[in-house]
C-alpha cells in the first residue's frame, strides 16, 4: 500500500502545488510585469510563494492520492479479494493512516518552524518588487507618466537604434508653478553606471522654463518671469533609481505572519493585557470626570491591592468645583447668557463624543490585532488535522465508488475541496471581523467535513450501497410520509402459477398480524411478510389482482394499516372461496 500511494502522493502534491502557484502568479502578474526583475529574483520569489502555498495543496492532495489508489483497488476487485480473504478495511488502511499521522505532525512543524520564515520573506520580495521602479518602456503617440516627475510623449521610435523622435517633455519635479516644458526632435535615454539617474540625449529643440523662485519675485508688472532656449543638442538629468532594493526582513518577522506558536502566545498575552489595562485606564477617567449636578467617583486601592470606586461629592475632592443647581442656571437667565451655556454645553459633549469614538477605535484595532495572532495561532493545528479528515474522506470513498485514473477522483476531490474553501473562507473572515470566536471560526471547515469521513468510513466497512439513490429516495419518503406508489404490470410471460389455496392462506395470515400489529416493532415485522405476497401474486394471469397489489404501500405504518387491511380483503374476495378438494 505504501509503494502505492506515497509516489501518487507526491506527484498529485506537486500538481495541485503548481496548480496554486499559477493562481498566486495570476494575482500578482501586474506587480511583476515591466519591472525588469532578474531571473534569481523571480525563482526565489515563486520558492517561498510555493512554501506557503503548501498548506492548501497538502490537504487536497491527500484527497485526490487517497481516491485514486483505493478507486484503483475497488475496480480492479483487489479490495474485494481481500475483503474475502478476511482483511478488513482497517487494516488495508493502517499503514496508510500512520504515513498520515506522520504527516501531520510534520505539516504541524512545517507550520511553525518553516513557514513564518517563507511568509516573511515572501512578503519581503513582494513589497521590495512594488515598489521597484518600472522599466522605461515609452509607448508612441501617449504621454508616458511611469518616471517620478515627467510626463513623457513620443510620436514614434526606432526599436533597433532606440532613438525617439518627436518628443514632448513635461517637467514637474519642481513643481508645477516650476514646469518646464522641453522639445526636441529626436532624443535618446539612458542610464548611469549605477543606475541611479536617467540620463537624456536631446537634439534640436527649444525649452520653456518657468522663473517662479522665491529669490527672484514677481515682476512688478505682475507677469511671471520665464526662459526660453533653443539648442542643438542638449544633455538633461533625471532621478530615477531603476534598481532592486530589497527591504529589510525584520519589519515582517515581527508581524502575526512571520511568529512560531511561542511567539503569537506571547504577542496575544501581550495585546490582550494592554488592551485591559487601556479600557481600564478609560474607564476610570470617564468615572471620575466631574460633571455638573452629579458627583464623581474616586479610585485608589485598598490594602489588599483591590482597585475600589467610592462615590463622594464633588466638594471634597475637586478643590474649587461645587455642584450647580441647573434649573436654578435657566431660572432667570438672559436670552445670551442661556444660549451660551447650551451652546458650551453642546460642544463640549461633541468634544467627549469624539474623543471616545477615537479611544473605542483604537481598543477595536487592538481587538483585531489579537484576533488576528489568534487566527495564525490555530492555522498551525487545522492543517495537521485537515490532512486527516481528508484522507478519511478520500480513501473509504474510493473503495466505495471503486473508480481508478485521474476523472472521478478529479471532480469529486474538486467538489470536497470548494466545499472545505468556502467554509474555511467563511470561518475565517467571521473570525476576523470577531462575529465568531476565533477557534470556532479556524476550525469550521474541518469540522463540517468530519461527519462526512466518519460516514463514509463506515459505509465502506460495512460495503453498504452509498449511492444507490431508489435507497435515498425509500428513506425520505419514510420521513416525509409520503411513500411511492407500486407500478406492477401484467406478465406477458408467468414461469409460475399463482396458487389460489397458498394465496389464500398467505392473505388470511396477512389479514390476520395485520390485526395483531399495534406496535411500531410489530408494524416493521410485517414488512417481510407483505414483500412475500407482494412478489408471490406479482405472477397472477388477472388484471385486477395486479390492480389491488399496487395499492399496497412499500411501508406499513400506522396511517396505512387500513388500506393494507382494505387491499388484504379485497385481493381474497377476488381469489375467491378454497376448492373442495373431496
Amino acid at each position: 500500500m505504501l509503494q502505492r500511494f506515497a509516489p501518487l502522493l507526491l506527484m498529485t502534491f506537486f500538481i495541485c502545488l503548481f496548480i496554486v502557484l499559477m493562481q498566486f502568479l495570476f494575482r500578482m502578474i501586474d506587480d511583476l510585469v515591466g519591472k525588469g526583475l532578474s531571473f534569481d529574483v523571480l525563482g526565489e520569489l515563486f520558492f517561498y510563494a510555493a512554501l506557503t502555498m503548501v498548506p492548501t495543496a497538502l490537504p487536497l492532495a491527500v484527497l485526490l492520492a487517497s481516491l485514486m489508489v483505493f478507486g484503483n483497488l475497488g475496480e480492479k476487485l483487489e479490495l474485494t479479494a481481500m475483503k474475502a480473504a478476511g482483511i478488513s478495511l482497517f487494516r488495508i488502511m493502517r499503514p496508510l493512516i500512520v504515513l498520515m499521522v506522520l504527516i501531520s505532525i510534520g505539516a504541524f512543524f512545517f507550520q511553525n518552524n518553516v513557514l513564518p520564515v517563507a511568509q516573511s520573506r515572501m512578503w519581503t520580495l513582494m513589497f521590495s518588487v512594488r515598489q521597484k521602479t518600472p522599466e522605461v518602456e515609452i509607448p508612441e503617440r501617449s504621454f508616458y507618466d511611469e518616471i517620478p516627475g515627467m510626463n513623457l510623449y513620443i510620436d514614434h521610435k526606432n526599436p533597433e537604434t532606440g532613438m525617439l523622435y518627436g518628443m514632448i517633455i513635461y517637467d514637474i519635479s519642481r513643481g508645477t508653478d516650476n514646469t518646464r516644458v522641453i522639445l526636441a526632435d529626436s532624443g535618446r535615454f539612458s542610464f548611469t553606471r549605477d543606475k541611479t539617474r536617467l540620463f537624456l540625449e536631446l537634439h534640436s529643440g527649444e525649452m520653456f522654463e518657468n522663473l517662479n523662485d522665491n529669490s527672484m519675485g514677481v515682476g512688478t508688472s505682475g507677469y511671471m518671469p520665464f526662459r526660453r532656449e533653443q539648442f542643438t543638442q542638449k544633455e538633461v538629468y533625471f532621478a530615477f533609481d531603476a534598481n532592486f532594493n530589497r527591504m529589510d526582513e525584520g519589519g515582517i518577522r515581527s508581524q502575526y505572519v512571520g511568529q512560531n506558536v511561542s511567539q503569537l502566545r506571547h504577542s496575544i498575552d501581550s495585546i490582550g493585557e494592554r488592551v485591559d489595562s487601556i479600557g481600564t485606564v478609560y474607564a476610570d477617567e470617564l468615572l471620575a470626570t466631574p460633571y455638573v449636578g452629579h458627583a464623581s467617583r474616586r479610585i485608589y486601592t485598598d490594602t489588599a491591592g483591590h482597585r475600589v470606586r467610592e462615590v463622594r461629592p464633588l466638594p471634597e475632592y475637586h478643590a474649587g468645583v461645587s455642584e450647580v443647581n441647573l434649573d436654578s442656571v435657566f431660572a432667570k437667565p438672559s436670552v445670551s447668557l442661556a444660549k451660551s451655556y447650551v451652546n458650551q454645553a453642546i460642544s463640549d459633549s461633541k468634544r467627549s463624543r469624539q474623543e471616545f469614538e477615537y479611544r473605542a477605535l483604537m481598543l477595536t484595532e487592538q481587538a483585531k490585532l489579537m484576533r488576528r495572532h489568534d487566527i495564525e495561532m490555530q492555522r498551525k493545528f487545522t492543517l495537521s488535522f485537515a490532512i486527516l479528515v481528508f484522507f478519511f474522506i478520500g480513501a473509504p470513498l474510493g473503495a466505495i465508488i471503486k473508480k481508478g485514473g485521474l476523472g472521478t477522483p478529479l471532480v469529486i476531490s474538486v467538489f470536497l475541496f470548494i466545499i472545505y474553501f468556502i467554509f474555511d473562507n467563511t470561518g475565517y473572515k467571521m473570525a476576523r471581523d470577531g462575529k465568531l470566536e476565533v477557534w470556532q471560526g479556524m476550525w469550521l471547515s474541518t469540522v463540517a467535513l468530519l461527519p462526512l469521513g466518519i460516514f463514509f468510513t463506515i459505509k465502506a466497512v460495512d460495503d453498504s450501497a452509498v449511492f444507490n439513490w431508489d435507497a435515498y429516495k425509500l428513506f425520505f419518503a419514510r420521513l416525509t410520509g409520503r411513500m411511492p406508489a407500486r407500478s406492477l404490470e401484467l406478465k406477458e410471460i408467468v414461469m409460475t402459477d399463482v396458487d389460489k389455496d397458498r394465496a389464500r392462506e398467505m392473505l388470511t395470515t396477512l389479514d390476520a398480524d395485520c390485526a395483531a400489529a399495534r406496535s411500531p416493532h410489530a408494524r416493521r415485522a410485517l414488512r417481510s411478510e407483505l414483500n412475500a405476497v407482494v412478489d408471490y401474486l406479482s405472477n397472477s394471469r388477472d388484471a385486477q389482482v395486479i390492480a389491488l397489489l399496487n395499492k399496497y404501500p412499500f411501508e406499513p405504518g400506522r396511517r396505512n394499516m387500513s388500506v393494507i387491511v382494505e387491499t388484504t380483503r379485497a385481493l381474497l374476495d377476488r381469489i375467491g372461496p378454497a376448492e373442495n378438494t373431496d
